[in-house]
């Protein structure tokens, strides 16, 4: 079963986000083998200075590289990546099913993926040009998620 990973920078830190993304890796279970591995954020000072935030973005980065198996197909949400309609998502998702044992999903920090990371991805997807908080972000690609494997399976989620 092929496995899905959510690498993320950050907690959950309402419940009513824990909620919904605890529905949707329930969800998933019947499709494939969901998890999520969540990375300290990196503190910021006060008044920091770009050279404090690249740090940090940095600091995110080698986190977020040192979960990623060699073998792992790895998809970075950033905002300058490709944007897609649900439909080929699916398409993706199952082409790589034949690929890779496993999808690793990356949701940067409050300041996004280093350099490093967005070259180690194999996509990088958008969402599109708005600006979503990382905990709606992490929601959104889970349903994202549920829906190709739903597209994928021929069942009636997807209208």
């Amino acid at each position: 079963m092929l496995g899905i990973r959510i690498i993320c920078v950050g907690k959950l830190k309402e419940k009513y986000w824990e909620a919904a993304c605890a529905e949707y890796l329930k969800r998933l279970k019947g499709y494939c083998s969901p998890s999520v591995t969540e990375i300290k954020e990196a503190r910021l000072p006060a008044n920091a200075s770009p050279a404090d935030e690249q740090n940090v973005i940095l600091r995110e980065g080698r986190d977020i590289l040192d979960k990623i198996e060699p073998g792992d197909y790895v998809i970075a949400l950033d905002i300058g990546g490709k944007e897609m309609p649900s439909e080929e998502f699916a398409r993706r998702i199952a082409d790589i099913q034949q690929r890779a044992s496993r999808i690793d999903l990356l949701i940067g920090g409050s300041l996004g993926l280093s350099d490093e990371v967005k070259k180690r991805a194999d996509l990088r997807l958008s969402f599109g040009k708005i600006t979503l908080p990382h905990q709606l972000a992490r929601v959104v690609l889970l349903e994202q998620i549920y829906r190709a494997f739903k597209i994928n399976a021929g069942e009636t989620y997807h209208k």
